[in-house]
């Protein structure tokens, strides 16, 4: 039904014309507003008109103009090459171009030092709280690398940025962790496009992965997870502070060819209960079976058990077992 003339619809017409001061486009954006005075100061991107006062602003052809230079910059773009192409002074934007290593000193930047491009577009991201633009570059990044490179080159380094930003500032920026860790969990169950082959009846068995009793940290062993079902393995994910009783069930149920255990913190390590799951045994007489026991994670360090495998990356765990399924990659 179309609207009578003076009613909501021309209301809501003439709201979106309503110029917006700087706050209020900040908050649109996700940006704080020294963001939008730094953009002004250096790109020339600022507002078409000042109110009285020379107070800032902001039309909807500035808003789109930034709108467009926020995609960009989320994507990785460096801030001035973003500029220009928003503004429309450059060509098509195809690849864009690196941008030189130097350390940001734009406020609430993260420490990332050399890391590359996708680190930077996704520290930008996240520290907006712009959350499609957080799954859709971490998508990306699984799709383009796969689920071990992109674990190892984009997803840890920025979620170590972000880890070094909260520690360093008083408990600023634990939102912008949560965010990011929530959306990297995200990229990794979806990251899984092939099926465990015959999961149910490998002769080998599944792998078993879980954190130790009182283990909350999950996002390492959700990444082995995944990348051992992008190559096809079966697997059996039982997440986060797994009771001591509920591994040993499920270990004797399932007969698993190997039993990952996650400990982050050496306070939750428990060398007995690896010990215990790793002398499981079934099967018949003379041809009875063990599963393979790995400790994944620092809380590990310092433990020595015989016969038990200690990777030290998710490149490791992935080799070694897939090598057990005669896997090559």
């Amino acid at each position: 039904m179309s609207e009578l003339p003076g009613g909501e619809g021309a209301a809501n017409a003439s709201a979106a014309e309503v110029p917006l001061t700087t706050g209020a486009l900040a908050r649109r954006l996700g940006v704080a507003p020294t963001t939008l005075r730094s953009w002004e100061r250096r790109y020339g991107i600022g507002p078409a008109t000042r109110a009285e006062g020379r107070h800032r602003r902001w039309t909807p052809r500035d808003v789109a103009l930034l709108e467009a230079m926020c995609r960009l910059t989320s994507s990785g773009v460096p801030a001035a090459e973003a500029a220009r192409v928003a503004k429309g002074t450059a060509g098509p934007l195809t690849e864009p171009r690196p941008e030189r290593s130097r350390k940001s000193r734009a406020p609430g930047a993260l420490p990332l030092g050399d890391a590359r491009q996708e680190c930077r577009g996704l520290a930008r991201a996240a520290v907006r709280l712009d959350a499609p633009a957080v799954e859709r570059q971490l998508a990306d990044a699984v799709s383009r690398y796969g689920i071990v490179d992109a674990w190892h080159e984009v997803m840890v380094p920025t979620l170590h940025a972000v880890g070094r930003k909260w520690a360093s500032s008083g408990d600023r920026y634990v939102e912008v962790e949560h965010l990011l860790s929530w959306h990297v969990s995200t990229a990794l169950r979806r990251g899984t496009p092939h099926p465990a082959r015959a999961p149910d009846t490998s002769p080998a068995g599944p792998v078993v992965l879980a954190c130790v009793p009182g283990e909350q940290h999950t996002l390492p062993i959700e990444a082995l997870n995944a990348a051992l079902a992008e190559l096809g393995l079966p697997t059996r994910m039982f997440g986060a502070a797994v009771p001591a009783e509920a591994l040993t069930a499920a270990v004797r149920r399932l007969g698993p060819a190997a039993v990952v255990l996650w400990a982050q913190a050496r306070s939750t390590a428990s060398p007995p209960l690896a010990r215990h799951l790793a002398d499981i045994r079934w099967g018949v007489k003379g041809a009875r079976r063990q599963p393979a026991m790995m400790l994944a994670g620092p809380g590990w360090s310092g433990t020595s058990s015989r016969g038990v495998v200690r990777p030290t990356t998710l490149r490791d765990a992935v080799d070694f077992v897939s090598g057990m399924y005669g896997e090559r990659h």
